[in-house]
């Protein structure tokens, strides 16, 4: 561990496996599988000799058979190189690095231990194959399509039992495929732009960090939007029950998600009763909505909460209910999506972006056979596949919805921020 990390400090490791179940073959193959990429592998370091492979005997008796009997020798060391579960590490550098890194795992008394075992195939009738070689001569290969349904089988068995079938078998289809070029990020503005820098000086607006019993997150919520600009303040739904706080005493809230009231089915609509069934609070949210000079943001339940008021959120009558997955589970995984053209103040010259976002949620399908109209919903983000198209196929899009829709914003006139910054601007909740 301490080569490791010394090499991990020089910025010479690109990947690292540690070797377990499956040995050597099970460790590389699932890192092909991970960078899409074809492997060259070569054991020949690892079937070492001796174990009588170069014994010296007259050819005579069974000695007659000699070359045999080695050959037959080196098949049985190469399974056990390949299949071995003993404590081991792969590492991936860049072969310009090679030498530099067999000197520090010299260092560290590595030496006997480390050996050049192979290469990614990137380019080539074998890019997208898995061999093994020995003695300069290919003993196994397979295409990584097969190799990874082969992988996979044993969980999509299991998926289609425990989950929805269609789903289950849509993801074992997509795995492997050739010509998938995996997930990619293309930004349309620089992330290194400091948006906020213009209003630092001029105002701190107040935000509120709204939650639930259960609500998680939130103390990440208030840094981001800290470092935003925002003055930020933890405000429990029972603070505002009881008078300790009032949403006229903030510019912007953001209802955050997590496992409100234990994430039991329709939690987030449970939030939103809580305020729907208290005259005062009621009042006090659609007073909130109504003024224009605010914004708010729902995310995981707090997304499911505000769709649930938009009968008091002016421009939000077409917003959908969210519901439970069609994959039937709770999905936690990296999805593709894109930022749409939309009126929405947090997406603000962000359209045409595509990149990689963290999942994490039960009841994502936006069902507008329940509510809203899919027509007419301002759409402000949604999934897409690895090609950069929108889509409704699992595992690409993780809960079903409509045209990939995974973030709805309210109708506004405005398609840009005026100079003078947010605070004058029509569109403030998404």
């Amino acid at each position: 561990m301490a080569a490791v990390n010394a090499l991990r400090a020089q910025g010479k490791l690109l990947a690292y496996h540690d070797r377990g179940d499956g040995g050597l073959w099970a460790t590389v193959c699932e890192m092909a599988f991970a960078g899409h990429t074809g492997v060259s592998l070569n054991v020949d370091m690892l079937v070492t000799e001796g174990d009588g492979i170069n014994d010296s005997r007259a050819d005579t008796g069974d000695s007659k058979n000699w070359a045999g009997q080695v050959g037959e020798r080196r098949n049985e060391l190469t399974l056990k190189a390949l299949f071995n579960e003993e404590l081991g590490v792969v590492l991936q550098v860049r072969t310009a690095d090679r030498d530099a890194v067999i000197q520090t795992l010299r260092e560290h008394g590595l030496s006997r231990h480390s050996h050049v075992i192979g290469k990614p195939i990137l380019t080539g009738a074998a890019k997208d194959e898995v061999q093994v070689w020995r003695d300069a001569k290919p003993v196994f290969s397979a295409p990584l399509e097969q190799l990874h349904k082969t992988w996979d089988e044993v969980s999509w068995r299991i998926a289609q039992l425990r989950d929805n079938p269609v789903c289950a078998d849509s993801e074992h289809a997509a795995i492997g495929l050739p010509e998938d070029p995996g997930m990619h990020v293309q930004l349309t503005f620089d992330p290194l732009d400091n948006v906020a820098a213009p209003f630092i000086n001029k105002s701190r607006p107040k935000v509120a960090i709204l939650r639930e019993q259960g609500v998680n997150s939130h103390v990440e919520m208030s840094y981001a939007v800290a470092q935003g600009g925002f003055d930020t303040f933890d405000v429990h739904m029972s603070d505002l029950q009881a008078g300790r706080a009032r949403l006229d005493q903030f510019q912007g809230f953001i209802a955050c998600g997590g496992f409100s009231y234990g994430d039991t089915l329709g939690a987030g609509e449970g939030w939103a009763r809580s305020i729907m069934f208290n005259p005062k609070l009621a009042e006090q949210f659609a007073a909130f909505f109504g003024r224009n000079d605010t914004f708010a943001l729902g995310v995981c339940n707090g997304c499911q909460m505000l769709a649930a008021l938009s009968p008091i959120i002016p421009g939000a009558q077409d917003w959908p209910k969210f519901t439970h997955n069609q994959s039937t589970r709770f999905e936690a995984r990296l999805s593709l999506v894109e930022v749409l053209d939309s009126p929405s103040i947090f997406f603000e010259g962000m359209a045409g972006s595509r990149m990689p976002i963290a999942v994490s949620h039960g009841e994502g399908f936006a069902n507008f056979s329940q509510r809203g109209n899919a027509a007419k919903v301002h759409k402000a983000m949604r999934f897409v596949d690895n090609t950069g198209a929108a889509t409704e196929v699992y595992p690409f899009n993780p809960n079903g919805s409509p045209g990939g829709l995974t973030s709805v914003t309210r109708g506004c006139a405005c398609s840009v921020m005026p100079a003078s910054g947010w605070v004058d601007h029509p569109c403030r909740t998404a």
